[in-house]
């Protein structure tokens, strides 16, 4: 009885504690880097997996990522712009959302936080089991690597860069997955319909970015938004709920847990 009251307090919504989802995630991504970078490359795996998913693509008429790549490279503002973003606002936009989270949405940060966990986990699966070289690695190919052409700064997978991470984990995509767990997060729990809509543009230019700058094929996409499906499915199975069902405030650590839904909370608007 007292182990099914405890498991029950775990799975209600509680007040996060600052110091500790900070050093919970400086740690997750510490591992996470950690086990990304330590899965062996499998470089001629992963051109071969690399080899096999451009023909696919060729074979269903959706081999447009070179096409893309070449265009965009053309207007040199745009493709440093899109490099720029690559390595900078897959972190920016999703600390962002977390902290939105903690501070507005207590009662689903928990929640919300365990999608974006387990979406980054189940990721380092697929890097393990299905090495994939970037299109602008593979064999023969004349794909542009933007970053190592325009000499920007931020990518680790070229220049100077290189050798400090996995240049073969290319499925899932992380970027779309982080990306997307930003977008659906903003567009359910925002009020302000610039949010929403900013929110539902986040992942299209993400995916535009990746393809743009050879950095995934547009299949990695589908692979990240995979393993968000997975992570929503988990938080739902642990929460009973998705979290914009869950309360959005929380009672102090302590005192009784927090009912499933706010129906009878006061209605606040709440900032994006």
């Amino acid at each position: 009885m007292r182990t099914h009251v405890s498991l029950r307090s775990l799975r209600s919504p509680r007040r996060p504690r600052l110091w500790f989802e900070i050093l919970l995630i400086a740690v997750s991504y510490w591992l996470y880097s950690l086990v990304r970078n330590a899965v062996p490359e499998q470089k001629a795996a992963a051109l071969r997996n690399a080899d096999w998913i451009w023909s696919l693509e060729h074979t269903v008429g959706l081999a447009f990522e070179e096409s893309v790549n070449r265009a965009v490279n053309s207007v040199t503002w745009l493709i440093v712009s899109m490099n720029y973003y690559y390595a900078t606002l897959h972190f920016v936009v999703t600390i962002g959302v977390l902290v939105w989270l903690f501070r507005r949405h207590p009662g689903r940060y928990a929640a919300t936080r365990l999608i974006l966990f387990a979406t980054t986990a189940v990721a380092l699966l697929g890097y393990y089991v299905f090495p994939l070289a970037p299109p602008r690695l593979m064999n023969g190919g004349s794909f542009i690597d933007t970053v190592l052409l325009h000499q920007t700064w931020g990518s680790m997978a070229s220049g100077n860069f290189k050798h400090m991470s996995n240049q073969y984990a290319a499925m899932p995509s992380m970027h779309i997955g982080w990306s997307l767990w930003c977008g659906l997060t903003i567009c359910a729990l925002a009020t302000a319909p610039w949010a929403k809509i900013l929110g539902a543009l986040y992942p299209v230019a993400t995916l535009v970015v990746i393809v743009a700058t050879a950095n995934h094929f547009w299949l990695d996409a589908v692979g990240g938004a995979a393993c968000l499906m997975f992570g929503a499915a988990l938080s739902y199975a642990w929460y009973g709920a998705l979290p914009h069902r869950l309360p959005r405030r929380v009672p102090p650590r302590g005192t009784a847990p927090a009912p499933v839904n706010d129906e009878a909370l006061p209605s606040q608007p709440t900032a994006p």
